[in-house]
């Protein structure tokens, strides 16, 4: 066996109701003086309001940040994190989806740090610690409570991430009773999110590539394929959701540790640029990505194919990856998840940018199957048109 590294969050709470800890959590974890971050979209949906009130019954002094947005640009980070600091806070949590959470993991490591956001971009660039850190996901697709990534949109339109052990939280709550209100097309689309960050962690070509990730995203897909349509259906379904949660935070667990690659990659540009959610963005490429990658890992695609849709383990195993491929885009305009980039506002002009902008997410690229380059891509994006 090919010796590997395995880093994921030191503590995980999943149970319904499991946020009716967090006063006790924060204080063991914490201390008494804790910046939350979050968005307003919660903050409407009333989620945010009984969570500070339950803080501050047990005397914590709590600072909210509630500014952050989808893709959240650097000014973002920096505002949440100038906050911190004048706030003197002894840690934070997040609360939210993918980037709020992502802020939140920033803000304890600038804080805690020192460091500048500039300086560590890249993987293994941040080297400094950070303060205590809770993170809370409310919908069930990034894993993000589970990675040592953040990603932060810079400049006008292209994301980088930070990738470093320093993000991976204290403690993840896993609390189903969050996502219960949840909109069926973010239940769908972060759903999809999750079950992309499984099946390329599973293929992915990183030297980091490893056992324990492998049936983390098998067991993931199976729990996720199981469970989004009766989640987006039937959105009250508490152990649908619980299930969903626990299948986006092992698919986590996966690519935290066995990166993701084209996939990703070409879903960047879609989000930085045309501001589509990344659970869709992601949706609108991987059938394509997974075509083009079929003549080198059509066996994997074969093995995962049964583990969502059971019906296919009678399809010859030769075609299963290409039928595969053709179910999940099936799946997702079933969900209701836009399937071509028309739909979301992107034409045949806008092509040769994503392509150009696609290449420079080396980062995710070099763990792809089969190398892709610009041309590779841009066939893709004219294909998902």
């Amino acid at each position: 066996m090919t010796g590997f590294v395995f880093n994921t969050s030191a503590s995980v709470i999943c149970e319904p109701g499991a946020v009716q800890q967090l006063d006790q959590l924060t204080l063991n974890t914490i201390g008494k003086r804790v910046l939350l971050v979050s968005d307003k979209g919660l903050m409407q949906a009333g989620l945010v309001e009984p969570v500070i009130s339950r803080l501050e019954a047990a005397g914590i002094d709590v600072t909210l940040f509630e500014d952050v947005v989808a893709d959240p640009p650097e000014a973002i980070v920096l505002q949440a994190a100038e906050l911190a600091k004048t706030a003197h806070v002894d840690g934070v949590i997040g609360l939210g989806g993918g980037s709020s959470l992502d802020v939140a993991k920033l803000v304890a490591l600038l804080v805690g740090g020192g460091e500048q956001l500039a300086d560590i971009y890249g993987v293994g660039m941040a080297k400094g610690k950070r303060l205590p850190l809770i993170l809370i996901p409310t919908t069930a697709g990034t894993g993000s409570e589970v990675t040592p990534i953040s990603i932060i949109t810079t400049g006008e339109a292209e994301k980088k991430g930070v990738v470093s052990p320093q993000l991976l939280p204290d403690v993840a709550v896993l609390d189903a009773d969050l996502t219960l209100g949840l909109p069926a097309h973010v239940t769908a689309a972060t759903g999809i999110d999750a079950m992309v960050h499984a099946i390329e962690a599973y293929t992915s070509t990183s030297a980091n590539n490893n056992p324990v990730s492998k049936v983390l995203a098998k067991e993931a897909l199976r729990l996720l394929g199981a469970n989004i349509e009766k989640a987006v259906n039937t959105p009250q379904d508490k152990e649908a959701r619980s299930n969903m949660l626990l299948g986006s935070m092992l698919a986590g667990q996966a690519f935290a540790n066995s990166p993701v690659a084209a996939v990703h990659a070409l879903a960047y540009p879609i989000g930085g640029i045309f501001h589509v959610p990344h659970g869709v963005s992601n949706a609108l490429v991987l059938p394509h990505v997974m075509r083009f990658n079929m003549p080198s890992c059509a066996d994997a695609y074969a093995e995962l194919a049964p583990l969502v849709f059971p019906e296919l383990i009678e399809v010859p195993s030769d075609i299963r990856g290409s039928v595969f491929a053709d179910r999940l885009a099936e799946l997702a305009k079933v969900l209701g998840v836009e399937t071509t980039l028309r739909e979301v506002g992107i034409e045949e002009q806008h092509m040769a940018k994503l392509a150009s902008e696609a290449m420079k997410q080396t980062r995710l690229l070099v763990n792809n199957p089969r190398e892709m380059d610009e041309d590779a891509a841009l066939q893709i994006y004219m294909q998902a048109l």
